[in-house]
């Protein structure tokens, strides 16, 4: 993508977000990558949801073991594929089969005869491919970007999923009257066929820089498993898994609670829906207005870890206040503020965590966290919070238990923060420790 200094849109894009000319070509590709794979993906969330009603809420809470399961079992596989073939052949690759998979589903959904095991294995499809789209999508920036860029234009990249994330259920909701569940099906595979277009403009485009690290595309080789152990030998990587649990730990309380209070205030299916729904726009918006003019100029100024911190630091004061006095009004503030925050804030900046990191950690280490370890940590943390409840835990107790997972979630992110701007990468530090052994230095 050729975009030069007297473009206007190259001087609008460096005018309102912290791009230089020479990476607004990159910047857009990768933007609209974004764009198109997340719109594919919300446009047929609600698809997913729908089905999650025919099979009913016992059927969907035992999909959650099942998502988990699959969640360990496609690492290995990744691994491996990681492993045999570049970059530029299994990427685009991945979201074809998306594409597939999906129009596969769209030719054999039929609304009027629902087959429960069709059904089933849609809804744990779609669950699993989400994070691990999500984290080969990052993977792949990693690659392309260096860890001073990634400051700067992760923020806006993210706006693009954001935008996504609007598009894709606005389309649905659009259209699902006249093309049916099954058209949406095929709207979402072309749009993930779209997303092979961007990426291999982006992958193409900044391969061609002199000493582009995209250049070499090589396997990467390694062991297949080599994701676990990068993992335990690491505690900087451990200290990212650790934040990870972290973030679905504080999700986790603040969605049980909002089915509780928004079944108390609202009595009827319809306006529970409409509640859910302008949520969810309130928070994409703010997303995208943040993601655009605040992160990368808050990641470039004020370092990583004010991404990290910021908003679990919020969220300790939030809890406490829901803890002494919860009303729908306060908790759905605190819950946009939850959402719109991690999405601006934290998603980017635990995402240039990565960045001085090796490709092979970028990729299998990555997956690994961000896929069986997070929807793990989504399966233990719904257990424990029903079973908190169960033991008559109060929903004020509840927010006080948040409260203290979000002020260890802070404290994980601020010491994460510092171990990256610490200077050199996290690996050569933890590489020069263990040479030395550990010792300290003898005084003479």
């Amino acid at each position: 993508m050729n975009t030069t200094t007297s473009s206007p849109l190259t001087r609008l894009i460096t005018r309102i977000a912290p791009v230089e000319p020479r990476e607004v070509g990159a910047v857009l590709a990768a933007f609209f990558l974004f764009f198109f794979m997340w719109a594919g993906y919300f446009s047929v969330r609600p698809v997913r949801e729908t089905v999650g009603t025919l099979l009913g809420r016992q059927a969907v809470a035992d999909l959650w073991l099942y998502t988990s399961a699959f969640s360990i079992l496609i690492i290995p596989i990744y691994g491996a594929v990681v492993a045999r073939f570049k970059r530029s052949t299994f990427l685009p690759w991945t979201y074809g089969i998306v594409a597939v998979a999906l129009a596969g589903v769209g030719l054999l959904l039929d609304p009027a005869q629902f087959n429960p095991t069709l059904g089933k294995a849609f809804y744990v499809f779609i669950s699993v491919v989400n994070l691990f789209l999500l984290s080969m999508f990052w993977s792949f920036l990693l690659e392309i970007f260096d860890k001073a860029q990634t400051k700067r234009l992760f923020g806006v990249i993210a706006a693009g999923g954001s935008a996504g994330a609007l598009a894709g259920p606005l389309l649905s909701d659009l259209t699902v009257t006249t093309i049916g569940e099954a058209g949406i099906l095929f709207v979402a595979a072309a749009m993930f066929l779209m997303a092979i277009v961007c990426q291999r403009v982006l992958l193409s485009g900044w391969a061609r820089q002199p000493g582009s690290e995209a250049a070499d595309d090589r396997p990467i080789g390694g062991n297949v498993f080599a994701g676990v152990t990068l993992i335990l030998k690491s505690p900087y990587l451990l200290g990212i898994a650790l934040f990870i649990v972290g973030i679905s730990a504080v999700s986790t309380v603040l969605y049980f609670e909002q089915l509780r209070i928004v079944a108390d205030t609202f009595a009827t299916p319809t306006e529970r829906t409409r509640v859910f729904a302008r949520i969810d726009w309130i928070v994409q918006s703010l997303t995208v207005v943040t993601q655009v003019f605040l992160t990368g100029r808050v990641a470039a100024r004020f370092g990583v870890t004010t991404l990290l911190t910021l908003v679990p630091i919020l969220m300790v004061a939030a809890f406490a206040g829901l803890a002494g006095y919860t009303t729908f009004t306060l908790f759905a503030a605190v819950f946009i503020l939850r959402r719109a925050g991690e999405y601006a804030f934290v998603r980017p900046g635990r995402e240039m965590l990565w960045s001085p990191l090796d490709k092979e950690t970028k990729y299998k280490a990555k997956s690994t966290i961000d896929v069986p370890v997070y929807r793990g940590a989504d399966y233990v943390g719904g257990q424990v919070t029903v079973g908190l409840t169960s033991l008559g835990v109060s929903p004020n107790g509840m927010m006080a238990v948040g409260a203290v997972i979000a002020a260890a979630w802070a404290v994980v992110g601020w010491w994460l923060g510092r171990k990256f701007e610490g200077g050199a990468s996290p690996q050569e530090r933890e590489r020069e420790a263990s040479e030395v052994g550990g010792a300290a230095p003898q005084r003479s």
